[in-house]
């Protein structure tokens, strides 16, 4: 992490506010189209898997498209402040032109252009959990057939028979779309009361010590065993480089209550898990080999050995993968593992920056505009990257760039700039902006600091004066906008 300003973090400790939600959609008393048989059923035990872990569970419930909508617009905001959000849909779902769409119980869909019109998106559902802090989770059990096929006519699918299934998704680093089947295929109910996803999601999200990624492959082969290979789960995205457990980790693991240094998480990864991972690499995986490199950069772990890691994060590097990307590139920028090579890191830098990797945007702006890495200093350059990454909702980016606005770097934006970008900051999680607005507000001019009390008072969070005064009530206001309770 690359800063502009110089801070020292020192926060006292506050209760915050929830850390995991889930929204649980179950539609099956469909009104217009035939229903279904469990996937009521099957959220309603998702959720309570899911609450029995320690998520704040919104359901959904045979919700009509406007119901839902306001559903999605509070979660939304409250995904915010939380750490993760999941939202796990059950009920039909339909590809058309090349998008997935989710069925809400009032759809009524006489053509192929109605379906837009009456259902849900998947980039809707996206949006949703697009800002939580640390894991984005979507969940379709929604690949059955398609109930519209016989109401849509030849010239809206273009004289081919209707789709089944879903499309592919690309959804970006970060997130994980989970479908209960993959592309073209069709979900089965199952024989009992949940459909075989359900139940093999609701076996595994329990289990403690089970990291996020090899939990949805231990789902795959279940329902693969349970349907006898008819139906495939796929998972789509990609996920950050820290391992990350739903229902409570291992030493040094991420969880929703305390960020993780990827070394000492992945070296605390259960022997049978490595293993796994070891043979996962060796067919091109490359989250773990990114796993297996954080592993050897260990220095307190006795399979600390830079050289292996080098070589494991170059084999991901070269795969494409832009995390693997960044990280190789601080062991040529700082020689470790491999011999120092400031022009090599700088080209993967831009490797990663090109992916839209905010963590490398970030560095490339503090690397043009502080002049490094052989660069002269390039302030506009500069900039340019760290509004890339500020936009990719970035903390440190989002605090350098109210910093240099505030500071007068950039002659077209004033206060009211700064202070979103302080306010984003916040809700992204940045304790750093935490910090500063509550123990150094002085730091931001006056007129920053009135914007961003009107902010405050727009999202209802302060009452008081908008003075640039920061006296308890604006740091209440700072606290709760930031996800404290006090």
């Amino acid at each position: 992490m690359r800063f502009l300003l110089a801070l020292c973090l020192c926060l006292a400790a506050h209760p915050v506010l929830a850390e995991k939600i889930a929204m649980v959609i179950g539609m099956g008393a469909y009104q217009n189209v035939p229903g279904l048989k469990n996937t009521v059923n099957d959220a309603r035990n998702v959720g309570a898997k899911l609450e029995q872990v320690g998520f704040k569970v919104t359901y959904a419930i045979d919700a009509t498209q406007q119901q839902l909508l306001d559903l999605m617009d509070t979660f939304s905001f409250d995904s915010e402040t939380a750490d993760v959000a999941l939202i796990y849909y059950a009920g039909h779902g339909v590809e058309a032109s090349g998008q997935n769409f989710l069925i809400p119980v009032d759809a009524k869909v006489r053509s192929i252009k109605d379906v837009a019109r009456v259902s849900i998106s998947l980039d809707q559902l996206l949006k949703s959990v697009d800002h939580a802090r640390k894991m984005r989770i979507v969940i379709l059990d929604a690949c059955r057939n398609n109930p519209f096929g016989e109401l849509l006519s030849a010239e809206d699918t273009g004289g081919a028979a209707p789709p089944q299934g879903l499309a592919a998704v690309n959804p970006e680093q970060g997130t994980l779309v989970a479908f209960a089947a993959k592309e073209g295929q069709v979900a089965l109910d199952g024989k009992g009361d949940d459909s075989p996803f359900a139940l093999a999601l609701m076996d595994s999200v329990v289990q403690p010590n089970l990291e996020i990624g090899l939990m949805f492959r231990r789902v795959r082969d279940e329902v693969l065993r349970q349907t006898d290979n008819k139906q495939e789960p796929y998972t789509y995205g990609s996920l950050s480089g820290t391992p990350f457990y739903l229902a409570g980790a291992v030493e040094g693991g991420e969880t929703a209550d305390q960020p993780a240094d990827p070394r000492v998480a992945w070296a605390n990864i259960k022997p049978d898990e490595e293993q796994q991972m070891r043979a996962l690499a060796e067919q091109g995986d490359t989250r773990s080999m990114i796993g297996l490199a954080y592993i050897a950069q260990n220095p307190q772990d006795n399979r600390y050995d830079p050289k292996l890691a080098f070589d494991y994060m170059s084999r991901a590097a070269k795969a494409g993968e832009a995390e693997a990307q960044f990280e190789l590139a601080k062991l040529y920028e700082k020689g470790i593992g491999v011999t120092a090579d400031p022009a090599k890191a700088l080209e993967l830098y831009k490797a990663a920056a090109d992916q839209g990797y905010a963590d490398a945007l970030n560095d490339l702006g503090f690397l043009y505009f502080q002049g490094d890495l052989g660069l002269a200093p390039d302030q506009a350059k500069g900039i340019e990257y760290f509004q890339k990454a500020a936009a990719l909702r970035h903390p440190e980016a989002m605090f350098n760039m109210a910093g240099m606005i505030d500071g007068g770097f950039i002659k077209d934006k004033g206060p009211k700039d700064a202070a979103n970008y302080l306010y984003d900051a916040l809700r992204v999680g940045s304790k750093d902006v935490l910090e500063q607005l509550t123990t150094n507000s002085a730091a931001f001019s006056v007129k920053t600091r009135v914007e961003l009390q009107k902010i405050l008072k727009d999202h209802n969070f302060m009452t008081g004066k908008t003075d640039g005064k920061f006296g308890a009530d604006a740091i209440s206001a700072i606290r709760k906008a930031y996800g404290l309770t006090g």
